[in-house]
């Protein structure tokens, strides 16, 4: 029997939909559940300067999901300390002061020897401006009904300036 090191086992992941992740309350959710929806994925930091960005997420989540649309967010603390929280208190941080109500998930690392493995399949799939590595928190990706990562936008990138891609691939 052939051993695959996880390398070559990323390699043979051909979708979003092959990767499972973790809710806030420590589920295993297949990326499966989310077939044929139109997705933003963010990695997210509530102390992050563009943490308003979660009020405007929420924005388009709202006007959206009857149609097919969510955003789902992965907080990560590898940029400055700047989501230091466990996931109970980012959870209940987040819906106070922002008002979100779409997907979060368990805290994970975006980048490095332990990024998660979907993030490490957005960016081999979607290089941004400066390469394939993740440079800071708030980093989105437009996925679409089949799967397909359809853009990568930078932190700095407005969640409203995306509504007209969002409406394109709804």
């Amino acid at each position: 029997m052939d051993h695959l090191d996880s390398e070559e086992a990323h390699s043979k992941k051909s979708s979003i939909y092959d990767f499972h992740v973790t809710n806030m309350t420590g589920d295993e959710i297949s990326l499966k559940d989310y077939k044929g929806k139109v997705l933003l994925i963010v990695n997210t930091a509530s102390k992050c300067s563009f943490a308003p960005q979660l009020r405007e997420l929420e924005a388009l989540f709202k006007k959206y999901k009857e149609k097919g649309f969510t955003v789902l967010a992965f907080p990560c603390n590898q940029y400055m300390g700047q989501e230091p929280y466990d996931d109970e208190v980012i959870r209940t941080f987040c819906t106070l002061t922002y008002g979100v109500s779409f997907p979060m998930f368990s805290k994970i690392d975006v980048k490095g020897e332990h990024a998660h493995p979907l993030f490490q399949y957005l960016k081999e799939e979607k290089a941004g401006i400066f390469g394939k590595e993740i440079k800071w928190n708030f980093t989105k990706f437009l996925i679409d009904r089949e799967g397909n990562i359809i853009e990568r936008y930078a932190p700095m990138v407005n969640p409203e300036k995306i509504k007209k891609d969002i409406e394109k691939v709804l």
